[in-house]
């Protein structure tokens, strides 16, 4: 994560604004960047990271977003993370949370069962729009 923001910063300054969030070699990429190009070269220089197993671009293009864009998003994935607390259908602590733009993202090594319950409960959770699903499942 921070070999690709240290990147990022260099070859788009503040133009873009890209989240980058990995989970076991996985890498998700959110946020806005100013031209098509911008966004898929984020992708390229992710890729070309030692060890990177796989990329998931959901960057827009966009101008980047605002601090109280950000700190919604924020506070939502506080709202998610604190209800899977609440729920204890699952180990909380293996679901990584990030939201962009109101889409929540789940990431983990999960069973389909725990992947299903996160899901359900991100979904009903005040303020998200979407969630997508970037499990990898254990038996």
């Amino acid at each position: 994560e921070l070999q690709a923001r240290r990147h990022f910063s260099e070859e788009f300054g503040q133009k873009a604004h890209i989240g980058v969030t990995s989970y076991n070699w996985q890498v998700l990429l959110t946020g806005e960047a100013p031209t098509e190009e911008a966004r898929v070269r984020a992708e390229t220089m992710v890729k070309e990271i030692e060890k990177v197993k796989r990329v998931i671009n959901e960057v827009r293009v966009a101008a980047p977003s605002s601090m109280s864009a950000r700190s919604a998003d924020s506070l939502t994935t506080g709202k998610v993370k604190s209800r899977f607390v609440g729920e204890n259908r699952f180990r909380a602590n293996h679901v990584k949370v990030v939201t962009e733009a109101g889409v929540v993202y789940l990431m983990g090594i999960v069973s389909k069962k725990e992947a299903d319950d996160a899901a359900e409960i991100a979904s009903t959770t005040g303020g998200v729009q979407k969630v997508v699903k970037l499990f990898e499942y254990r038996e």
